[in-house]
C-alpha cells in the first residue's frame, strides 16, 4: 500500500510485522471467580499443602470446584475420556486450574465453550472428543516411545548419551499432564494403562544411581527428575543432590520440575528456598552448574507466583532457570503462542526458553502431534524476536537416537509422513552394534497431517 507525498509521489506505507511484540505485565488470575473457591484466602493460595491437598482428581471434584459455571455436556466428555482413552489420571493443583479461561465469560454455555478451547485445558484435563477419532493413535506408538526403560543401567537410570543420565527418583508428579511421555511409569493406572512399578526402595535406588555414576567416570551431566523432584522430600532430594556434588566428574546438574509452574508454591517455601541455597553453594565452590528445568507450554501459565519462584531459584545461586515446553496443536503450534509464551518467560520470569520437544509417539495422543514439517516451519517463524540465546530450539526425540533439531532429518517422506534420521553416537544398549551409527531411524508424522495419498496408504496397510 502506498499514500501520496505533497509533491505527490508515491510513499510506501510501513507494512506490520509477521509478529509484533508488545509488553503484558504478568497477572495471577483471581481464583475466587470459580464457585468452589471463592472464600479462598491468599495465604491459602501461596501454601504449598493447601494447593496439594485441594489439587482435582476427578469429576465430582472438578464439579465442587466448577459449580454451575460447566454443563452436563463437559462432564460427560471428561468421564468418557478417562473410561477409555486417558493415559494419564486427573491430578491438577488448583494454580494450574486458576490459570484456564482466566476471565468469566457469562453464561455457561459460553463458559463451557470456553473452557473446551482453553489451551491448558486442552493438555491438562484433556476429553473424549478432543482426542483424533480416526486416528487415536498412531500405529508406531509405544508406551515407552524414547525406549527409556530399555536402557535402564540401574532402576530409574538412563544413560542414553553418551555423557549423560537421566535419574528418575520417583514416578509421581504435583500434577499429570495428559501428554506426558512417561506414561507407561508415571501416575496413577488408568483403565487403559497399567503403570509399570519401580520395585526397589528410593534409598537403594539411589545407592545404585550413585554407585553407577562413581564406576562411570564418563558422564559428566545428571538431569535428575521423574515424575517430578517437586514430590521427593527435600531432605531426601537435598542427600542425593550433595552424593552427586561429591563424584568429581559431575559437572552439570539439572533438576527437572513441572511444579515451577504447576506449584510455584512449592519453590517458595522456606524449607526448599533455604535447602536449594546450600545446594547452589555447593555446586559454587566446586565449579558444578547447577540448573532448573521446567516445562511451561503456555502463556497463560506464566503468573507472577512462577515468576517469584524462578527468581527465589536464581537469587539462592542457582545458574539458570530453563524451560523445556511440548509443542502441541490447539496449544502452542503457531507462530503467536510460541513467541508471546517466550516473552513472558524471559522478559518477565527470568525463565530461559530453550527447547520446544515435538509431543512423542505415546498411545491416544495422535490430537495433539504436529508434523515434522510443521515443526520446521515454526522454526523459522519464530526467529529473529528473540535474543538469539533466548530463541528456543524445536527438536525432535526420535526413538533410539534422541534429540535432534528439526531440520537435522537424512531425509524425509512427506506423502507417508516417514522422516529418517541419523546419529553419531551409541546409546548403551548399542555398544556392540556395529550398524548403529550408519541406521536410519524412522520417526511418522500424524497421519491426519498427510495427502490423501498418504492417508490411504496408511489406511490399507495399517488399520486403526
Amino acid at each position: 500500500m502506498n499514500s501520496c507525498s505533497p509533491t505527490g509521489t508515491l510513499v510506501p506505507l510501513p507494512m506490520r510485522q509477521p509478529y509484533e511484540y508488545v509488553r503484558q505485565e504478568l497477572r495471577e488470575p483471581d481464583w475466587r471467580r470459580f464457585p468452589g473457591w471463592k472464600h479462598v484466602t491468599e495465604a491459602q493460595w501461596r501454601d504449598a499443602q493447601w494447593q496439594r491437598v485441594s489439587c482435582v482428581k476427578n469429576v465430582r471434584q472438578l464439579r465442587a470446584v466448577m459449580g454451575d459455571l460447566l454443563t452436563e455436556r463437559f462432564y460427560d466428555d471428561l468421564a468418557a475420556d478417562q473410561a477409555r482413552l486417558a493415559t494419564m489420571s486427573m491430578l491438577v493443583p488448583p494454580q494450574m486450574i486458576n490459570t484456564m479461561v482466566p476471565e468469566n465469560t457469562g453464561s455457561p454455555e459460553e463458559f463451557t465453550a470456553a473452557f473446551y478451547a482453553d489451551p491448558i485445558r486442552r493438555y491438562m484435563i484433556p476429553v473424549a472428543s478432543d482426542r483424533d477419532q480416526a486416528w487415536p493413535s498412531h500405529p508406531h506408538s509405544a508406551r515407552d516411545s524414547l525406549h527409556e526403560a530399555e536402557m535402564w543401567v540401574v532402576e530409574g537410570l538412563t544413560h542414553r548419551y553418551p555423557t549423560k543420565v537421566l535419574a528418575e527418583l520417583l514416578s509421581t508428579c504435583p500434577q499429570y499432564c495428559g501428554h506426558c511421555t512417561r506414561m507407561d511409569l508415571v501416575g496413577n493406572s488408568t483403565p487403559q494403562v497399567d503403570k509399570h512399578k519401580l520395585a526397589l526402595k528410593p534409598v537403594d535406588r539411589q545407592d545404585q544411581m550413585i554407585d553407577y555414576l562413581k564406576r562411570t567416570p564418563g558422564v559428566r551431566d545428571v538431569v535428575v527428575s521423574g515424575g517430578d523432584v517437586a514430590n521427593v522430600p527435600w531432605r531426601q532430594l537435598e542427600s542425593f543432590l550433595m552424593r552427586l556434588l561429591d563424584i568429581d566428574t559431575v559437572r552439570d546438574i539439572r533438576l527437572a520440575t513441572k511444579a515451577l509452574a504447576g506449584l510455584p508454591q512449592h519453590w517458595i517455601q522456606p524449607t526448599v528456598i533455604e535447602g536449594m541455597e546450600r545446594v547452589a553453594r555447593t555446586a559454587r565452590r566446586r565449579g558444578v552448574n547447577l540448573a532448573i528445568h521446567t516445562h511451561v507450554n503456555h502463556v497463560q501459565s506464566v503468573t507472577p507466583l512462577v515468576a517469584e519462584a524462578a527468581r527465589a531459584m536464581l537469587e539462592v545461586g542457582v545458574r539458570d532457570v530453563r524451560n523445556q515446553g511440548v509443542l502441541m496443536r490447539g496449544v502452542n503450534a503457531d507462530p503467536k503462542a510460541l513467541l508471546d509464551l517466550c516473552f513472558a518467560l524471559q522478559g518477565e520470569a527470568s525463565i530461559l526458553p530453550y527447547y520446544f520437544y515435538m509431543c512423542d509417539m505415546i498411545p491416544n495422543a495422535e490430537h495433539w502431534r504436529v508434523a515434522v514439517w510443521e515443526a520446521q516451519e515454526l522454526q523459522h517463524a519464530i526467529m529473529g524476536y528473540l535474543p538469539g540465546y533466548a530463541t528456543p530450539r524445536i527438536v525432535c526425540d526420535v526413538p533410539y537416537v534422541g534429540k535432534r533439531w528439526v531440520h537435522q532429518l537424512a531425509e524425509y517422506d512427506r506423502e507417508l509422513g516417514i522422516s529418517y534420521w541419523t546419529k553419531n553416537y551409541r546409546t548403551g544398549i548399542e555398544l556392540a552394534d556395529p550398524d548403529a551409527l550408519e541406521r536410519r531411524y524412522s520417526y511418522y508424522d500424524p497421519i491426519t497431517t498427510l495427502p490423501e495419498t498418504g492417508q490411504r496408504w496408511w489406511q490399507r496397510n495399517n488399520s486403526p
